[in-house]
C-alpha cells in the first residue's frame, strides 16, 4: 500500500504521513484510488448558494483556517489544564505538546466539563459559527445544548458509522461541526469522511432509520439490547465495498470540518504519544423538532431515560 511521503511539518508535526495509516486497527489503503484530500470550501465562505450546492454534492464541507487561531488556542489551553489536573500530561514537556505519560488515554471529556469551559463554548456556538449555520441551513439556527467532547490518546480510532442513528428524534436535517482543538498530523489521528457515500442511502436505509436507543420488549433474549451505531468495524473493507475514497488532511488548529447526518465518517489511529482534542457539536433549524436527548442544562444523552421499546 502507498504511503504518504515529504518532509512537511506544522507546529512540530509531519502533515504528511511516515507511516501506514489505520483506523481501529484495519491498515488503509493510501494510494491515489483509495484515499485523498478533503477539498478546502473557505473560499466560499461567503456565498450561502455555493456552500449549499457544494454540501448536497459533497455531503461535507471543510472549511480552512475558519476561526482565528488565537481563539482556538485559548481553548486548547483552559481544557489541557483541566484534563492535566490528575497529572495525565509528562511534565518533561510543555504541556501545550500534549504529552500523555505512557498508559493514560483519556478518551472522552465530560460534558459536565465542556459546558462550564466558556473558551470551549465561545468556539463551539459563537458568533462565527451561528452565522456559518444561518446561511448555510438559510434560517435562524439553534445547536444542541450537549457538547461532544474526544481526548484521544495512543490507540484505535472511531469506527465508520453515520450520525443520525445516535441524534435522529428531531429533524434529520443536521449539521455536526467538527472541530480539533491544536493542529491534527495524520499519524495523530484525525477525523476522515467516505466520499460521495451521503449518496449511498438507499443501500443502508435500515441503518438510518435505526436508533441506538431503542429495544426489543417482546423479546426477552434481547431486552435491553443497544445497538452500538457502527455500519462497520473495518473501515477498509467498508470503503471496498462502497467505493470512492477515504478523504482526509492534516488539519490545522482553526478548521472547521461540518458534515450531513448520511455522510459516513471515521476517524485513522492515534499512532503518536500526544493527545488529540476535538468536538462535535450540532446544528439545525430554529424551526424544526429538536432531539429531546441533547437539549437542556442537563441533557439526559444515551442510557436508560433515553430508552424507547419497540415491538420486534
Amino acid at each position: 500500500m502507498a504511503i504518504f511521503a515529504g518532509p512537511e511539518y506544522l507546529d512540530g508535526m509531519k502533515t504528511s504521513a511516515s507511516l501506514p495509516l489505520s483506523s481501529a486497527g484495519h491498515e488503509l489503503d493510501t494510494s491515489q484510488s483509495s484515499w485523498g484530500e478533503l477539498e478546502d470550501s473557505s473560499m466560499l465562505r461567503h456565498d450561502p448558494i455555493a456552500l449549499r450546492k457544494k454540501m448536497r454534492e459533497q455531503g461535507y464541507l471543510f472549511m480552512r483556517s475558519f476561526f482565528d487561531r488565537e481563539l482556538i488556542q485559548e481553548a486548547r489551553d483552559t481544557l489541557l489544564a483541566q484534563l492535566n489536573e490528575p497529572g495525565i500530561f509528562d511534565p518533561g514537556y510543555p504541556l501545550d505538546k500534549g504529552v500523555l505519560l505512557p498508559g493514560v488515554n483519556p478518551m472522552s471529556l465530560p460534558h459536565t466539563l465542556l459546558k462550564d469551559n466558556l473558551a470551549v463554548r465561545r468556539v463551539v456556538f459563537g458568533p462565527e459559527i451561528v452565522a456559518f449555520y444561518r446561511e448555510l441551513l438559510d434560517g435562524e439556527v439553534r445547536h444542541f445544548d450537549h457538547i461532544w467532547g474526544r481526548a484521544i490518546g495512543k490507540g484505535a480510532g472511531t469506527h465508520p458509522h453515520c450520525d443520525i442513528v445516535y441524534m435522529g428524534r428531531g429533524t434529520r436535517n443536521l449539521c455536526t461541526a467538527w472541530i480539533p482543538f491544536g493542529d491534527v498530523s495524520y499519524e495523530l489521528g484525525g477525523l476522515m469522511v467516505l466520499e460521495n457515500s451521503h449518496r449511498q442511502a438507499d443501500r443502508i436505509r435500515n441503518y438510518l432509520t435505526s436508533d441506538v436507543d431503542t429495544f426489543c420488549e417482546d423479546n426477552p433474549s434481547r431486552h435491553g439490547w443497544k445497538f452500538h451505531g457502527w455500519l462497520s468495524s473495518n473501515a477498509a473493507s467498508l470503503r471496498e465495498k462502497f467505493g470512492g475514497r477515504w478523504l482526509s488532511t492534516a488539519f490545522q488548529m482553526g478548521d472547521l470540518l461540518t458534515f450531513s447526518m448520511e455522510t459516513v465518517h471515521a476517524s485513522t489511529d492515534n499512532q503518536t504519544d500526544r493527545i488529540r482534542i476535538s468536538t462535535d457539536t450540532r446544528y439545525q433549524l430554529e424551526s424544526e423538532p429538536i432531539d429531546e436527548r441533547w437539549i437542556g442544562e442537563s441533557p439526559i444523552g444515551h442510557g436508560p431515560n433515553a430508552k424507547k421499546g419497540l415491538i420486534c
